[in-house]
């Protein structure tokens, strides 16, 4: 059978692994298509360096539409990343009869529904395992392997930058500036890490997850986002004492009322699997009512990881490219005219609907009477105690200190709730400091 034949939009550190490995694993990969497949052209705007990447033999051009016009080119990968350009450019290629595969988890967190609408109305593929979690493959866990089951809960630690930043924080008790700066030095962050750090890039990728599981559009814009940015070195040691860790948490949740999806760093029992993910390794746990819990742990960024899933694709879209387009896996795993009514019946909650437990830290005045009023603000607000842990006033300011801090554990309360508290805590002249509040996700 003639060999499929693909083109390649950005040949950076994800297409040259792309390029690689197909070519390293040719023979294995077409046994398992069933047909060749073969990158035949590349667009990049550095038309030399793309060049030293795929040698003699492939066309190489620095306009992207000459691969889209292209009537030979089956299947367009897009590596170029962003909202702008890549949007236009994968509409264009679905416009034109093109199969695509993306790892741009930005481009379909915020315009994935159009994109997919428009790729259903033409009858072709829009892949993108490698959009979440790199080399796991996590995608088609929830789409294909767990479709039996009703999702319940999945929480991901689907970040490896603030995950390195936070395993170092851990290991080494340094603050977050400190360590930012030594991850970009090393090259885990980038030079301007804001989507990264402020959660935005989990926050992506959970959307897309969330869709998956619960058959509900992609909805970024509902997705509650808080980053690492305000986490202090005391925060994670008082948290180890406790018998947690702090990560930074992808979290999506079927409800009574609708879904939770949210990003935001999270208590996570020391005892739990997750918790022990270090530098900048991925992981997912998946809750199913049939299967029960389930781990998919890895590489969640790098050329060849990603790589990995960017080929699983292409091998899908091989097998499946002359098939009947009602007869293939939904992109979203379920059937694309029921995802309107399920928004519906599903809605995506506001942070001040989510039920969950804290962990609260209060700067305060060492004297007495100022936990009894602490305590007896939680109280008359419905706020059940789970642990209080007071620290020595000289542990914390040093000799003849005359404040200290007071971490509280709470049991499961409304958002909206704790928010209100807060506030009124936070006026009591003996507190200090803004309050740390760090969400606790005991992932039962």
């Amino acid at each position: 059978m003639k060999p499929i034949q693909v083109g390649l939009l950005g040949i950076g550190t994800v297409g040259s692994g792309v390029f690689n490995v197909l070519q390293r694993n040719q023979d294995e990969i077409s046994r398992r298509a069933g047909r060749g497949i073969e990158i035949t052209m590349v667009a990049d705007l550095d038309v030399a360096r793309a060049k030293a990447v795929v040698g003699d033999g492939i066309q190489v051009v620095n306009d992207a539409r000459a691969i889209i016009a292209n009537p030979d080119i089956d299947i367009v990968i897009e590596l170029i990343g962003g909202y702008g350009i890549a949007r236009a450019l994968v509409l264009e290629a679905i416009a034109a009869g093109k199969h695509v595969v993306t790892a741009n988890k930005a481009l379909l967190a915020v315009h994935g529904t159009e994109i997919f609408a428009a790729a259903s109305a033409k009858g072709v593929m829009v892949a993108f395992e490698a959009a979440v979690a790199g080399g796991i493959p996590i995608i088609k866990a929830l789409r294909e392997g767990l479709t039996a089951n009703r999702i319940q809960w999945i929480a991901g630690i689907i970040n490896g930058t603030t995950n390195f930043i936070l395993s170092e924080m851990r290991d080494k008790g340094l603050d977050f500036d400190v360590v930012l700066k030594e991850a970009q030095r090393l090259g885990y962050a980038e030079a301007d890490p804001t989507f990264d750090i402020e959660g935005v890039d989990a926050a992506h990728k959970v959307t897309l997850m969330s869709a998956i599981a619960f058959g509900i559009p992609v909805q970024f814009d509902k997705a509650y986002v808080e980053g690492i940015t305000k986490l202090g070195a005391a925060d994670i040691r008082y948290a180890e004492q406790l018998g947690y860790r702090i990560k930074l948490l992808g979290i999506t949740k079927r409800a009574e009322k609708g879904v939770e999806l949210r990003v935001h760093p999270s208590l996570v029992p020391t005892k739990r699997l997750i918790a022990n993910v270090e530098g900048a390794m991925n992981a997912v746990v998946v809750q199913g009512d049939a299967v029960g819990t389930t781990l998919y742990y890895g590489k969640g960024a790098g050329s060849e990881p990603t790589a990995s899933a960017v080929i699983a694709d292409l091998v899908d879209i091989a097998r499946l490219h002359t098939a009947d387009p009602e007869h293939r896996v939904p992109h979203l795993a379920f059937q694309p005219q029921t995802l309107s009514d399920a928004m519906d019946a599903l809605p995506v909650l506001p942070m001040s609907e989510v039920v969950t437990s804290y962990y609260l830290r209060l700067r305060v005045a060492d004297q007495a009477g100022v936990l009894a009023k602490v305590t007896g603000l939680l109280a008359e607000a419905g706020v059940s105690i789970d642990a209080v842990l007071q620290r020595e006033a000289d542990e914390v300011g040093g000799e003849g200190s005359t404040q200290t801090d007071l971490i509280i554990l709470t049991h499961d309360t409304r958002e909206g709730t704790m928010d209100a508290v807060i506030a009124q805590m936070q006026a009591l002249p003996t507190v200090l400091a803004p309050i740390t509040r760090i969400r606790k996700e005991e992932l039962n």
